[in-house]
């Protein structure tokens, strides 16, 4: 019988005791097809109970780049190939405006080499416009295009705004709406990484809701909301078998210094120091990290990620690839 998530949410509360708020994990069995979906789950997952890192940043081109990141004698085509040799995954961010083709999923897939990643967000039309509201069809258009990457799809963001009062009176209105949109989905679907940019929202209740689903609450290094140094003296922020990490900054600020994102405009060592001590935590206990530094954080996203990989390895964490600057 295929389980949803809420019915395995509730089977395995039950079995569970309070001091041991286990996740779902990669080693159960998943479902040959699904009820609603028709998919084969096991191409999704993508394994649990590791300690790795990935690296990567929000997509995978950018102003700028062409003569800093990308070498001159490299051409557009190859820019994927070329960026796998420095990163093991990617966060794609143009599928929040829209499915991409079917041929694009398939040179993505074709110009990586196995054990790449992609991480999805998911389409606006899901998350800000109809706000998980009958969008079951839109969501399983968006998986099945996902599900052709195969083992090299990794966790799915669900990037929310800053819902107000307007149109959420409370967060708990808010995980009424995402108990009823998760309740659907199937056992084993996929990873899912939600991000929250209310800052209030953040509270213990709210990372249980999550945690009985498994879903990842992101973790985001943005001017207005908390750092997980912060919420650790809250909470446990780490919700699922895996940690979801963006690196995002304040974009209308920077966009004051520049549009062309081939240098560093902000230094962030002091930050990246943080991210690398709360790095080596979660590390310990055995939880697989990904880590997306986006341009606006510090000016060039490349460059953030080889600053993070030289803090870790100030403390003895040991990071995939190479230098990417």
């Amino acid at each position: 019988m295929t389980l949803t998530l809420g019915e395995e949410r509730t089977a395995r509360r039950t079995a569970e005791s309070c001091a041991l708020s286990a996740t779902i994990t990669t080693s159960e069995k998943t479902p040959e097809r699904f009820d609603s979906l028709g998919h084969a789950a096991n191409a999704c997952l993508q394994g649990g109970g590791t300690s790795e890192i990935r690296l990567g940043t929000s997509g995978f081109t950018a102003d700028g780049w062409p003569g800093s990141f990308y070498p001159e004698a490299v051409n557009p085509p190859d820019y994927l190939r070329y960026y796998a040799t420095k990163f093991d995954t990617v966060e794609i961010i143009s599928t929040f405006y829209g499915l991409p083709k079917v041929e694009t999923i398939n040179n993505w897939a074709r110009n990586t080499p196995p054990g790449f990643v992609f991480s999805l967000t998911v389409p606006a039309a899901i998350t800000h416009e109809k706000i998980l509201l009958n969008c079951h069809e839109e969501f399983e258009r968006f998986i099945d295009v996902a599900y052709i990457l195969g083992e090299k799809l990794g966790p799915i963001l669900l990037q929310f705004p800053h819902f107000n009062q307007s149109v959420f009176s409370s967060s708990a209105q808010f995980i009424s709406r995402l108990d009823a949109f998760l309740n659907k989905l199937p056992r084993g679907l996929c990873k899912l990484a939600i991000e929250i940019r209310n800052k209030h929202w953040l509270t213990p209740w709210v990372a249980d809701q999550l945690r009985g689903y498994n879903v990842a609450l992101v973790l985001q290094d943005q001017s207005w909301m908390p750092r997980p140094e912060v919420l650790l003296e809250k909470f446990d922020p780490i919700t699922s078998d895996f940690a979801f990490i963006r690196w995002e900054g304040d974009h209308t600020d920077m966009q004051k210094h520049t549009r062309v994102w081939n240098r560093t405009i902000f230094d962030r060592t002091m930050e990246l120091g943080k991210w690398a001590n709360f790095c080596r935590k979660i590390q310990r206990r055995g939880i697989r990290q990904y880590f997306y530094a986006n341009n606006r954080y510090a000016g060039y996203a490349p460059a953030t990620v080889d600053l993070f990989r030289s803090l870790c390895h100030e403390r003895g964490i040991a990071t995939p690839l190479c230098s990417a600057a």
